[in-house]
């Protein structure tokens, strides 16, 4: 009964009806199906084993395999048709809950959530291995990184972090990982084929969030909230061997493709700073929404995108210009963001919304919102490592 403890939260009252009412097991199985969007998939399985006949229809002949299918929902679809296509998993997103203890699944494909993870007990950050076969999720409550085979939906392993491990990135070439751990003011580097840590990295920032790569694999840039600049992480030294004042509270951060430039916003400077990488040099502040957060770079890099908090908005910056060309309404305190494995679409975690935007990143405009759990934090999905 533990996977679908989120479920009280979203549908205490439904979640009872299935358990407790009159009904008959296939009445409620209907109820369940139609409704797993609010978090019963694991009470389809329950109905299942007391006898529930998935062939049973309402009342218009739909069955709930129809419902389930109708409404994308493909753990179910799995659950009531074990010989159900899959959906491919080079083609999925994953939204950490982390007020839900959940990971929504997304089918980049239909936009919506096919099923439901239980990774961690306060998942934040999250990335997916370039195939789409591993899962890693930092959780906050066990200070350790989790380790989730994709295929198999089963747990691989769990490395210890430290207190409060936030952000975390897959190096360029996918083999290793770096963890932002706020607590001990440290950016851990995993090793991801011996799956244990490499080095841990001690900050001058306090509170670090975020450990980007850049796209050479030669330097970590770590952001902390308890500052006014950037630390630069030496990869082979395993030290911090520069810092760069960019704005007060430092967060997101994104390279260009070809790593000359790297975009960080300042939440509390309500700007993105834009750095010469090779000479360690600010060379733009560019004025942004309030309360900027998360950055994302286009595949072809030439548009940042940068999550404004306080406007609820996407801005999208020309990086040729350095100027903010368009600005997106997305939903309450949009966060953290990944982009589909196609590049085509921006997927952006919005906290109060308990939703994901989805965002054109050719037109900028907004397609479509996903209905997740609890307190998105972050979305990762396969592409290309970052």
């Amino acid at each position: 009964m533990r996977r679908f403890a989120a479920a009280l939260a979203l549908s205490a009252p439904l979640l009872a009806f299935c358990a407790e009412s009159d009904l008959s097991v296939n009445a409620r199985l209907l109820l369940a199906a139609r409704n797993s969007d609010a978090g019963l998939d694991d009470w389809v399985a329950e109905l299942l084993k007391r006898g529930a006949d998935p062939r049973a229809a309402d009342r218009i002949g739909k069955t709930a395999l129809d419902m389930a299918r109708d409404g994308g929902y493909g753990a179910v679809v799995a659950l009531l048709d074990p010989a159900a296509p899959k959906p491919d998993l080079r083609r999925l997103a994953y939204a950490s809950n982390e007020g839900s203890a959940s990971i929504s699944v997304i089918d980049t494909a239909t936009d919506k959530v096919v099923g439901t993870l239980h990774v961690g007990r306060k998942p934040r950050g999250i990335a997916v291995s370039p195939g789409g076969t591993r899962l890693y999720v930092s959780d906050q409550v066990t200070g350790a990184l989790l380790v989730h085979d994709l295929a198999a939906d089963a747990p691989v392993a769990s490395i210890t972090l430290g207190k409060s491990p936030e952000g975390i990135y897959l190096s360029p070439d996918g083999k290793r990982l770096a963890a932002a751990v706020e607590e001990n003011n440290l950016v851990v580097i995993v090793d991801l084929e011996k799956l244990e840590v490499a080095k841990r990295v001690k900050m001058r920032g306090e509170n670090p969030e975020h450990a980007v790569w850049s796209p050479d694999g030669r330097w970590i840039y770590a952001s902390s909230e308890n500052a006014d600049s950037i630390d630069v992480v030496d990869v082979a030294a395993g030290e911090v061997v520069a810092s760069i004042q960019v704005g007060d509270r430092p967060r997101g951060i994104a390279f260009t493709p070809d790593g000359r430039k790297a975009y960080v916003a300042a939440e509390n400077a309500n700007l993105v700073a834009v750095i010469d990488v090779a000479s360690r040099t600010v060379t733009r502040r560019i004025p942004a929404g309030e309360r900027s957060n998360g950055v994302t770079m286009r595949r072809d890099g030439q548009r940042a995108f940068v999550t404004s908090g306080g406007k609820g908005t996407v801005q999208v910056i020309d990086t040729t210009r350095d100027e903010i060309v368009a600005e997106t309404p997305v939903g309450k305190r949009p966060w953290n963001m990944a982009l589909s494995p196609d590049g085509g679409k921006l997927y952006v975690a919005c906290g109060r919304s308990n939703a994901v935007a989805v965002v054109d990143t050719s037109t900028n405009a907004k397609i479509a919102d996903i209905a997740v759990e609890s307190l998105p934090w972050g979305v990762a999905a396969p592409g290309p490592a970052r």
